[in-house]
């Protein structure tokens, strides 16, 4: 079944939250935000061995692709691939199946997003190599529900049914939830975190489209083989701009979780990153130069200024050459809320 199984990671992100660091050329999975890898190599790195360099592909904007093929020097140059406008994730979904049928009519897609954290890499290979045969054995969906930990609000949710075939029938996708919903999903024990991970055999997502999303399964149905760009030029542009979620996902005639046994963490804004990091004695999260007196609990990132800190907590501070972000660590969701008051060289 692995014989069938072709990688995408999906690389086409902003990351507005990781401004003033993560810019329209350089967004979040660009960034060596927890460690010497960038997260984009980290995700790639995380999959080498379960399939041939030659079935591994990155998905990206055009803005970035010098960048992602400077990063990636062991992939095949045309296996990064640019979507010539941004369409969200529905599109981009549709892109990866239709390159990997055009390929081999009974391939198996596996998609993962470019900025997720996971350190458990022996459980992850072999759970996707696991869910990869689900999908082969089913035609359905296959996604990983990861168990919550803790009351998350920042995460989307799958809420899950009758257990079959080592996975779990997803009854709904939940948004993003309120304190309060997301401590009653916890007790119930009935909910994963949505990790945004999915698998399917690329007919499947060909007829669950023409039925759902029909400009989406006439643009995979028609897909060529050898080189796409010219038909991506000309179509991709067209194509509805929805989430994979909302477009296919929600409304799929199956769609089977797993639940996972590895760690996992979207690294969704400035605050993850004392979890990876570790912190002082102050519970102070500090990388570059800098110096805190009588302060505690803040997060801060110097590229080459030094940054003093006086009396102060639970601050988010990040220099850079050309800007400056000081946030109070409850308002990390709302930096991408700067974008549109910022000059376009900022962005």
């Amino acid at each position: 079944m692995l014989d069938h199984l072709y990688i995408f990671i999906l690389a086409g992100g902003s990351g507005e939250r990781f401004w003033p660091l993560s810019r329209a050329r350089t967004p979040k999975h660009l960034l060596k935000l927890l460690g010497d890898q960038t997260l984009l190599e980290t995700t790639v790195r995380r999959v080498e061995g379960l399939v041939p360099w030659e079935r591994v592909f990155v998905l990206t904007s055009a803005a970035q692709v010098d960048a992602v093929c400077d990063e990636l020097p062991f992939l095949p140059a045309r296996n990064i691939v640019p979507e010539p406008a941004k369409r969200d994730t529905a599109p981009a979904c549709a892109l990866a199946t239709g390159l990997a049928r055009a390929c081999d009519p009974e391939a198996i897609c596996a998609l993962l997003p470019a900025d997720a954290m996971i350190h458990n890499l022996s459980v992850f290979r072999e759970q996707l190599s696991d869910a990869a045969g689900l999908a082969s054995r089913h035609d359905a969906f296959v996604t990983f529900a990861v168990p919550p930990t803790h009351p998350a609000t920042g995460f989307g949710y799958l809420h899950l049914g009758e257990e079959a075939d080592g996975a779990w029938n997803v009854l709904r996708f939940v948004e993003k939830p309120d304190l309060p919903t997301a401590e009653s999903y916890l007790k119930s024990g009935n909910y994963g975190w949505n990790a945004g991970l999915f698998l399917w055999k690329a007919d499947v997502f060909l007829q669950e489209a023409e039925r759902l999303v029909p400009e989406l399964g006439k643009f995979v149905r028609e897909f060529p083989s050898g080189d796409p760009q010219t038909y991506l030029g000309a179509c991709f542009a067209d194509l509805p701009k929805i989430s994979v979620d909302f477009a296919i996902m929600e409304r799929a005639s199956k769609v089977l979780a797993v639940k996972a046994r590895y760690d996992w963490d979207d690294v969704g804004s400035w605050a993850a990153l004392p979890e990876h990091l570790g912190h002082d004695e102050n519970g102070n999260t500090l990388r570059g130069k800098v110096v805190a007196l009588d302060s505690k609990n803040n997060i801060v990132v110097s590229s080459g200024r030094t940054v003093t800190l006086c009396g102060v907590e639970d601050l988010v501070v990040v220099e850079t050459p050309d800007a400056i972000l000081v946030c109070h660590r409850d308002a990390v969701q709302e930096i991408k809320n700067l974008q549109p008051m910022l000059p376009e060289s900022l962005r």
